[in-house]
């Protein structure tokens, strides 16, 4: 609980307190009942100005200004919680993470991004140019400054404490990226959140061979080693750089459009279903080759034959121009 509630509440009980002392001193004092009692410590507390009930005694007069100064300091006291607050931004920055959980709360099929570092951002940067919804899990102070600049959905906090996970809409998630620069870290996480959602597609990054193991145990997904990706790709370019450079440019994204694209077959028209490549013709219709054919059991087929058929759970990876990928994405 904030420090702000901690003191609304404390005002509140105090409230409850100063009106019960009201009550009881009025039966006591003016020997009232516990309606009229309860009526002269409103207006009183309230400084309403209505008329008395009857004449005060000597007593009853001092126990009232006794009141109005109690319930006066206590209208301080609420004052001054609030101006501090708002002063300091508190107030509004409250509203605003508020505004932000209830957003992440009705999000569902979202990417869960933990840690916003190089990897975190180039992550979060090419899945948001695909139309992908992302929340990043950060907890420094200086990166959310950065998350809040860029309009980014996120998560102040520690991507290892299951409650922070759960802020982040995990049970709803589709993907989850475990981006931190500590394998350890990324080891809890991917434990954390293949218990929480066992649908949850998990990457994961790791810095060595054994980490990666480790992570696969765990239930990562996919584990991706930047380094060793890096590093191979330099030598490459040494050894193949034509096949290399070829390669980049046939990247899932280019100035316009993609040049690379998925189709699941599960989302064809049913009239494919359990057809062969060939029915679908997608060279005469689009201009686009098929390259690749992802069974159901997770079986890569490069360059499949024509005669393959689409069956449910399977996957096509097909290339193309971007203006051929283009009316591909019209027609399906």
């Amino acid at each position: 609980m904030n420090d702000i509630k901690k003191k609304l509440f404390i005002a509140f009980f105090l409230l409850i307190a100063v009106v019960l002392t009201g009550v009881v001193g009025y039966m006591l004092i003016s020997g009232d009942s516990f309606v009229d009692a309860l009526y002269m410590t409103v207006i009183t507390v309230s400084t309403v100005g209505f008329g008395l009930i009857h004449q005060l005694s000597t007593e009853g007069k001092l126990f009232t200004i006794f009141l109005i100064i109690l319930s006066v300091s206590l209208y301080g006291y609420v004052l001054k919680i609030l101006s501090e607050n708002i002063a300091l931004g508190t107030f509004f920055k409250e509203l605003k993470l508020k505004k932000m959980q209830k957003q992440i709360n009705s999000l569902s099929q979202h990417t869960i991004v933990c840690g916003y570092g190089r990897n975190g951002q180039q992550s979060v940067a090419k899945l948001t140019r695909f139309g992908q919804v992302c929340v990043v899990i950060e907890k420094n102070k200086n990166t959310i400054k950065q998350l809040e600049e860029d309009g980014r959905i996120h998560v102040n906090g520690d991507a290892i404490d299951d409650a922070v996970l759960e802020k982040s809409g995990i049970e709803n998630a589709k993907n989850l990226i475990a981006a931190l620069p500590s394998d350890a870290d990324n080891l809890f996480i991917v434990l954390s959140a293949r218990q929480m959602n066992k649908d949850l597609t998990i990457i994961s990054r790791a810095s060595d061979e054994s980490s990666k193991k480790k992570l696969k145990i765990a239930g990562a997904d996919n584990v991706i080693m930047p380094d060793k990706i890096g590093g191979d790709h330099m030598a490459s370019l040494v050894v193949t750089p034509d096949i290399i450079e070829f390669v980049d440019m046939l990247s899932i994204e280019g100035e316009c459009s993609s040049n690379l694209k998925e189709i699941w077959v599960d989302e064809l028209s049913q009239e494919y279903i359990n057809k062969s490549i060939l029915d679908l013709d997608l060279r005469k219709l689009t201009g686009c080759s098929v390259i690749g054919f992802k069974t159901p059991d997770n079986e890569y087929i490069v360059n499949p034959d024509a005669s393959t058929k689409l069956i449910k759970g399977s996957t096509l990876i097909v290339l193309g121009r971007p203006e051929q990928v283009s009316k591909l994405q019209t027609m399906f």
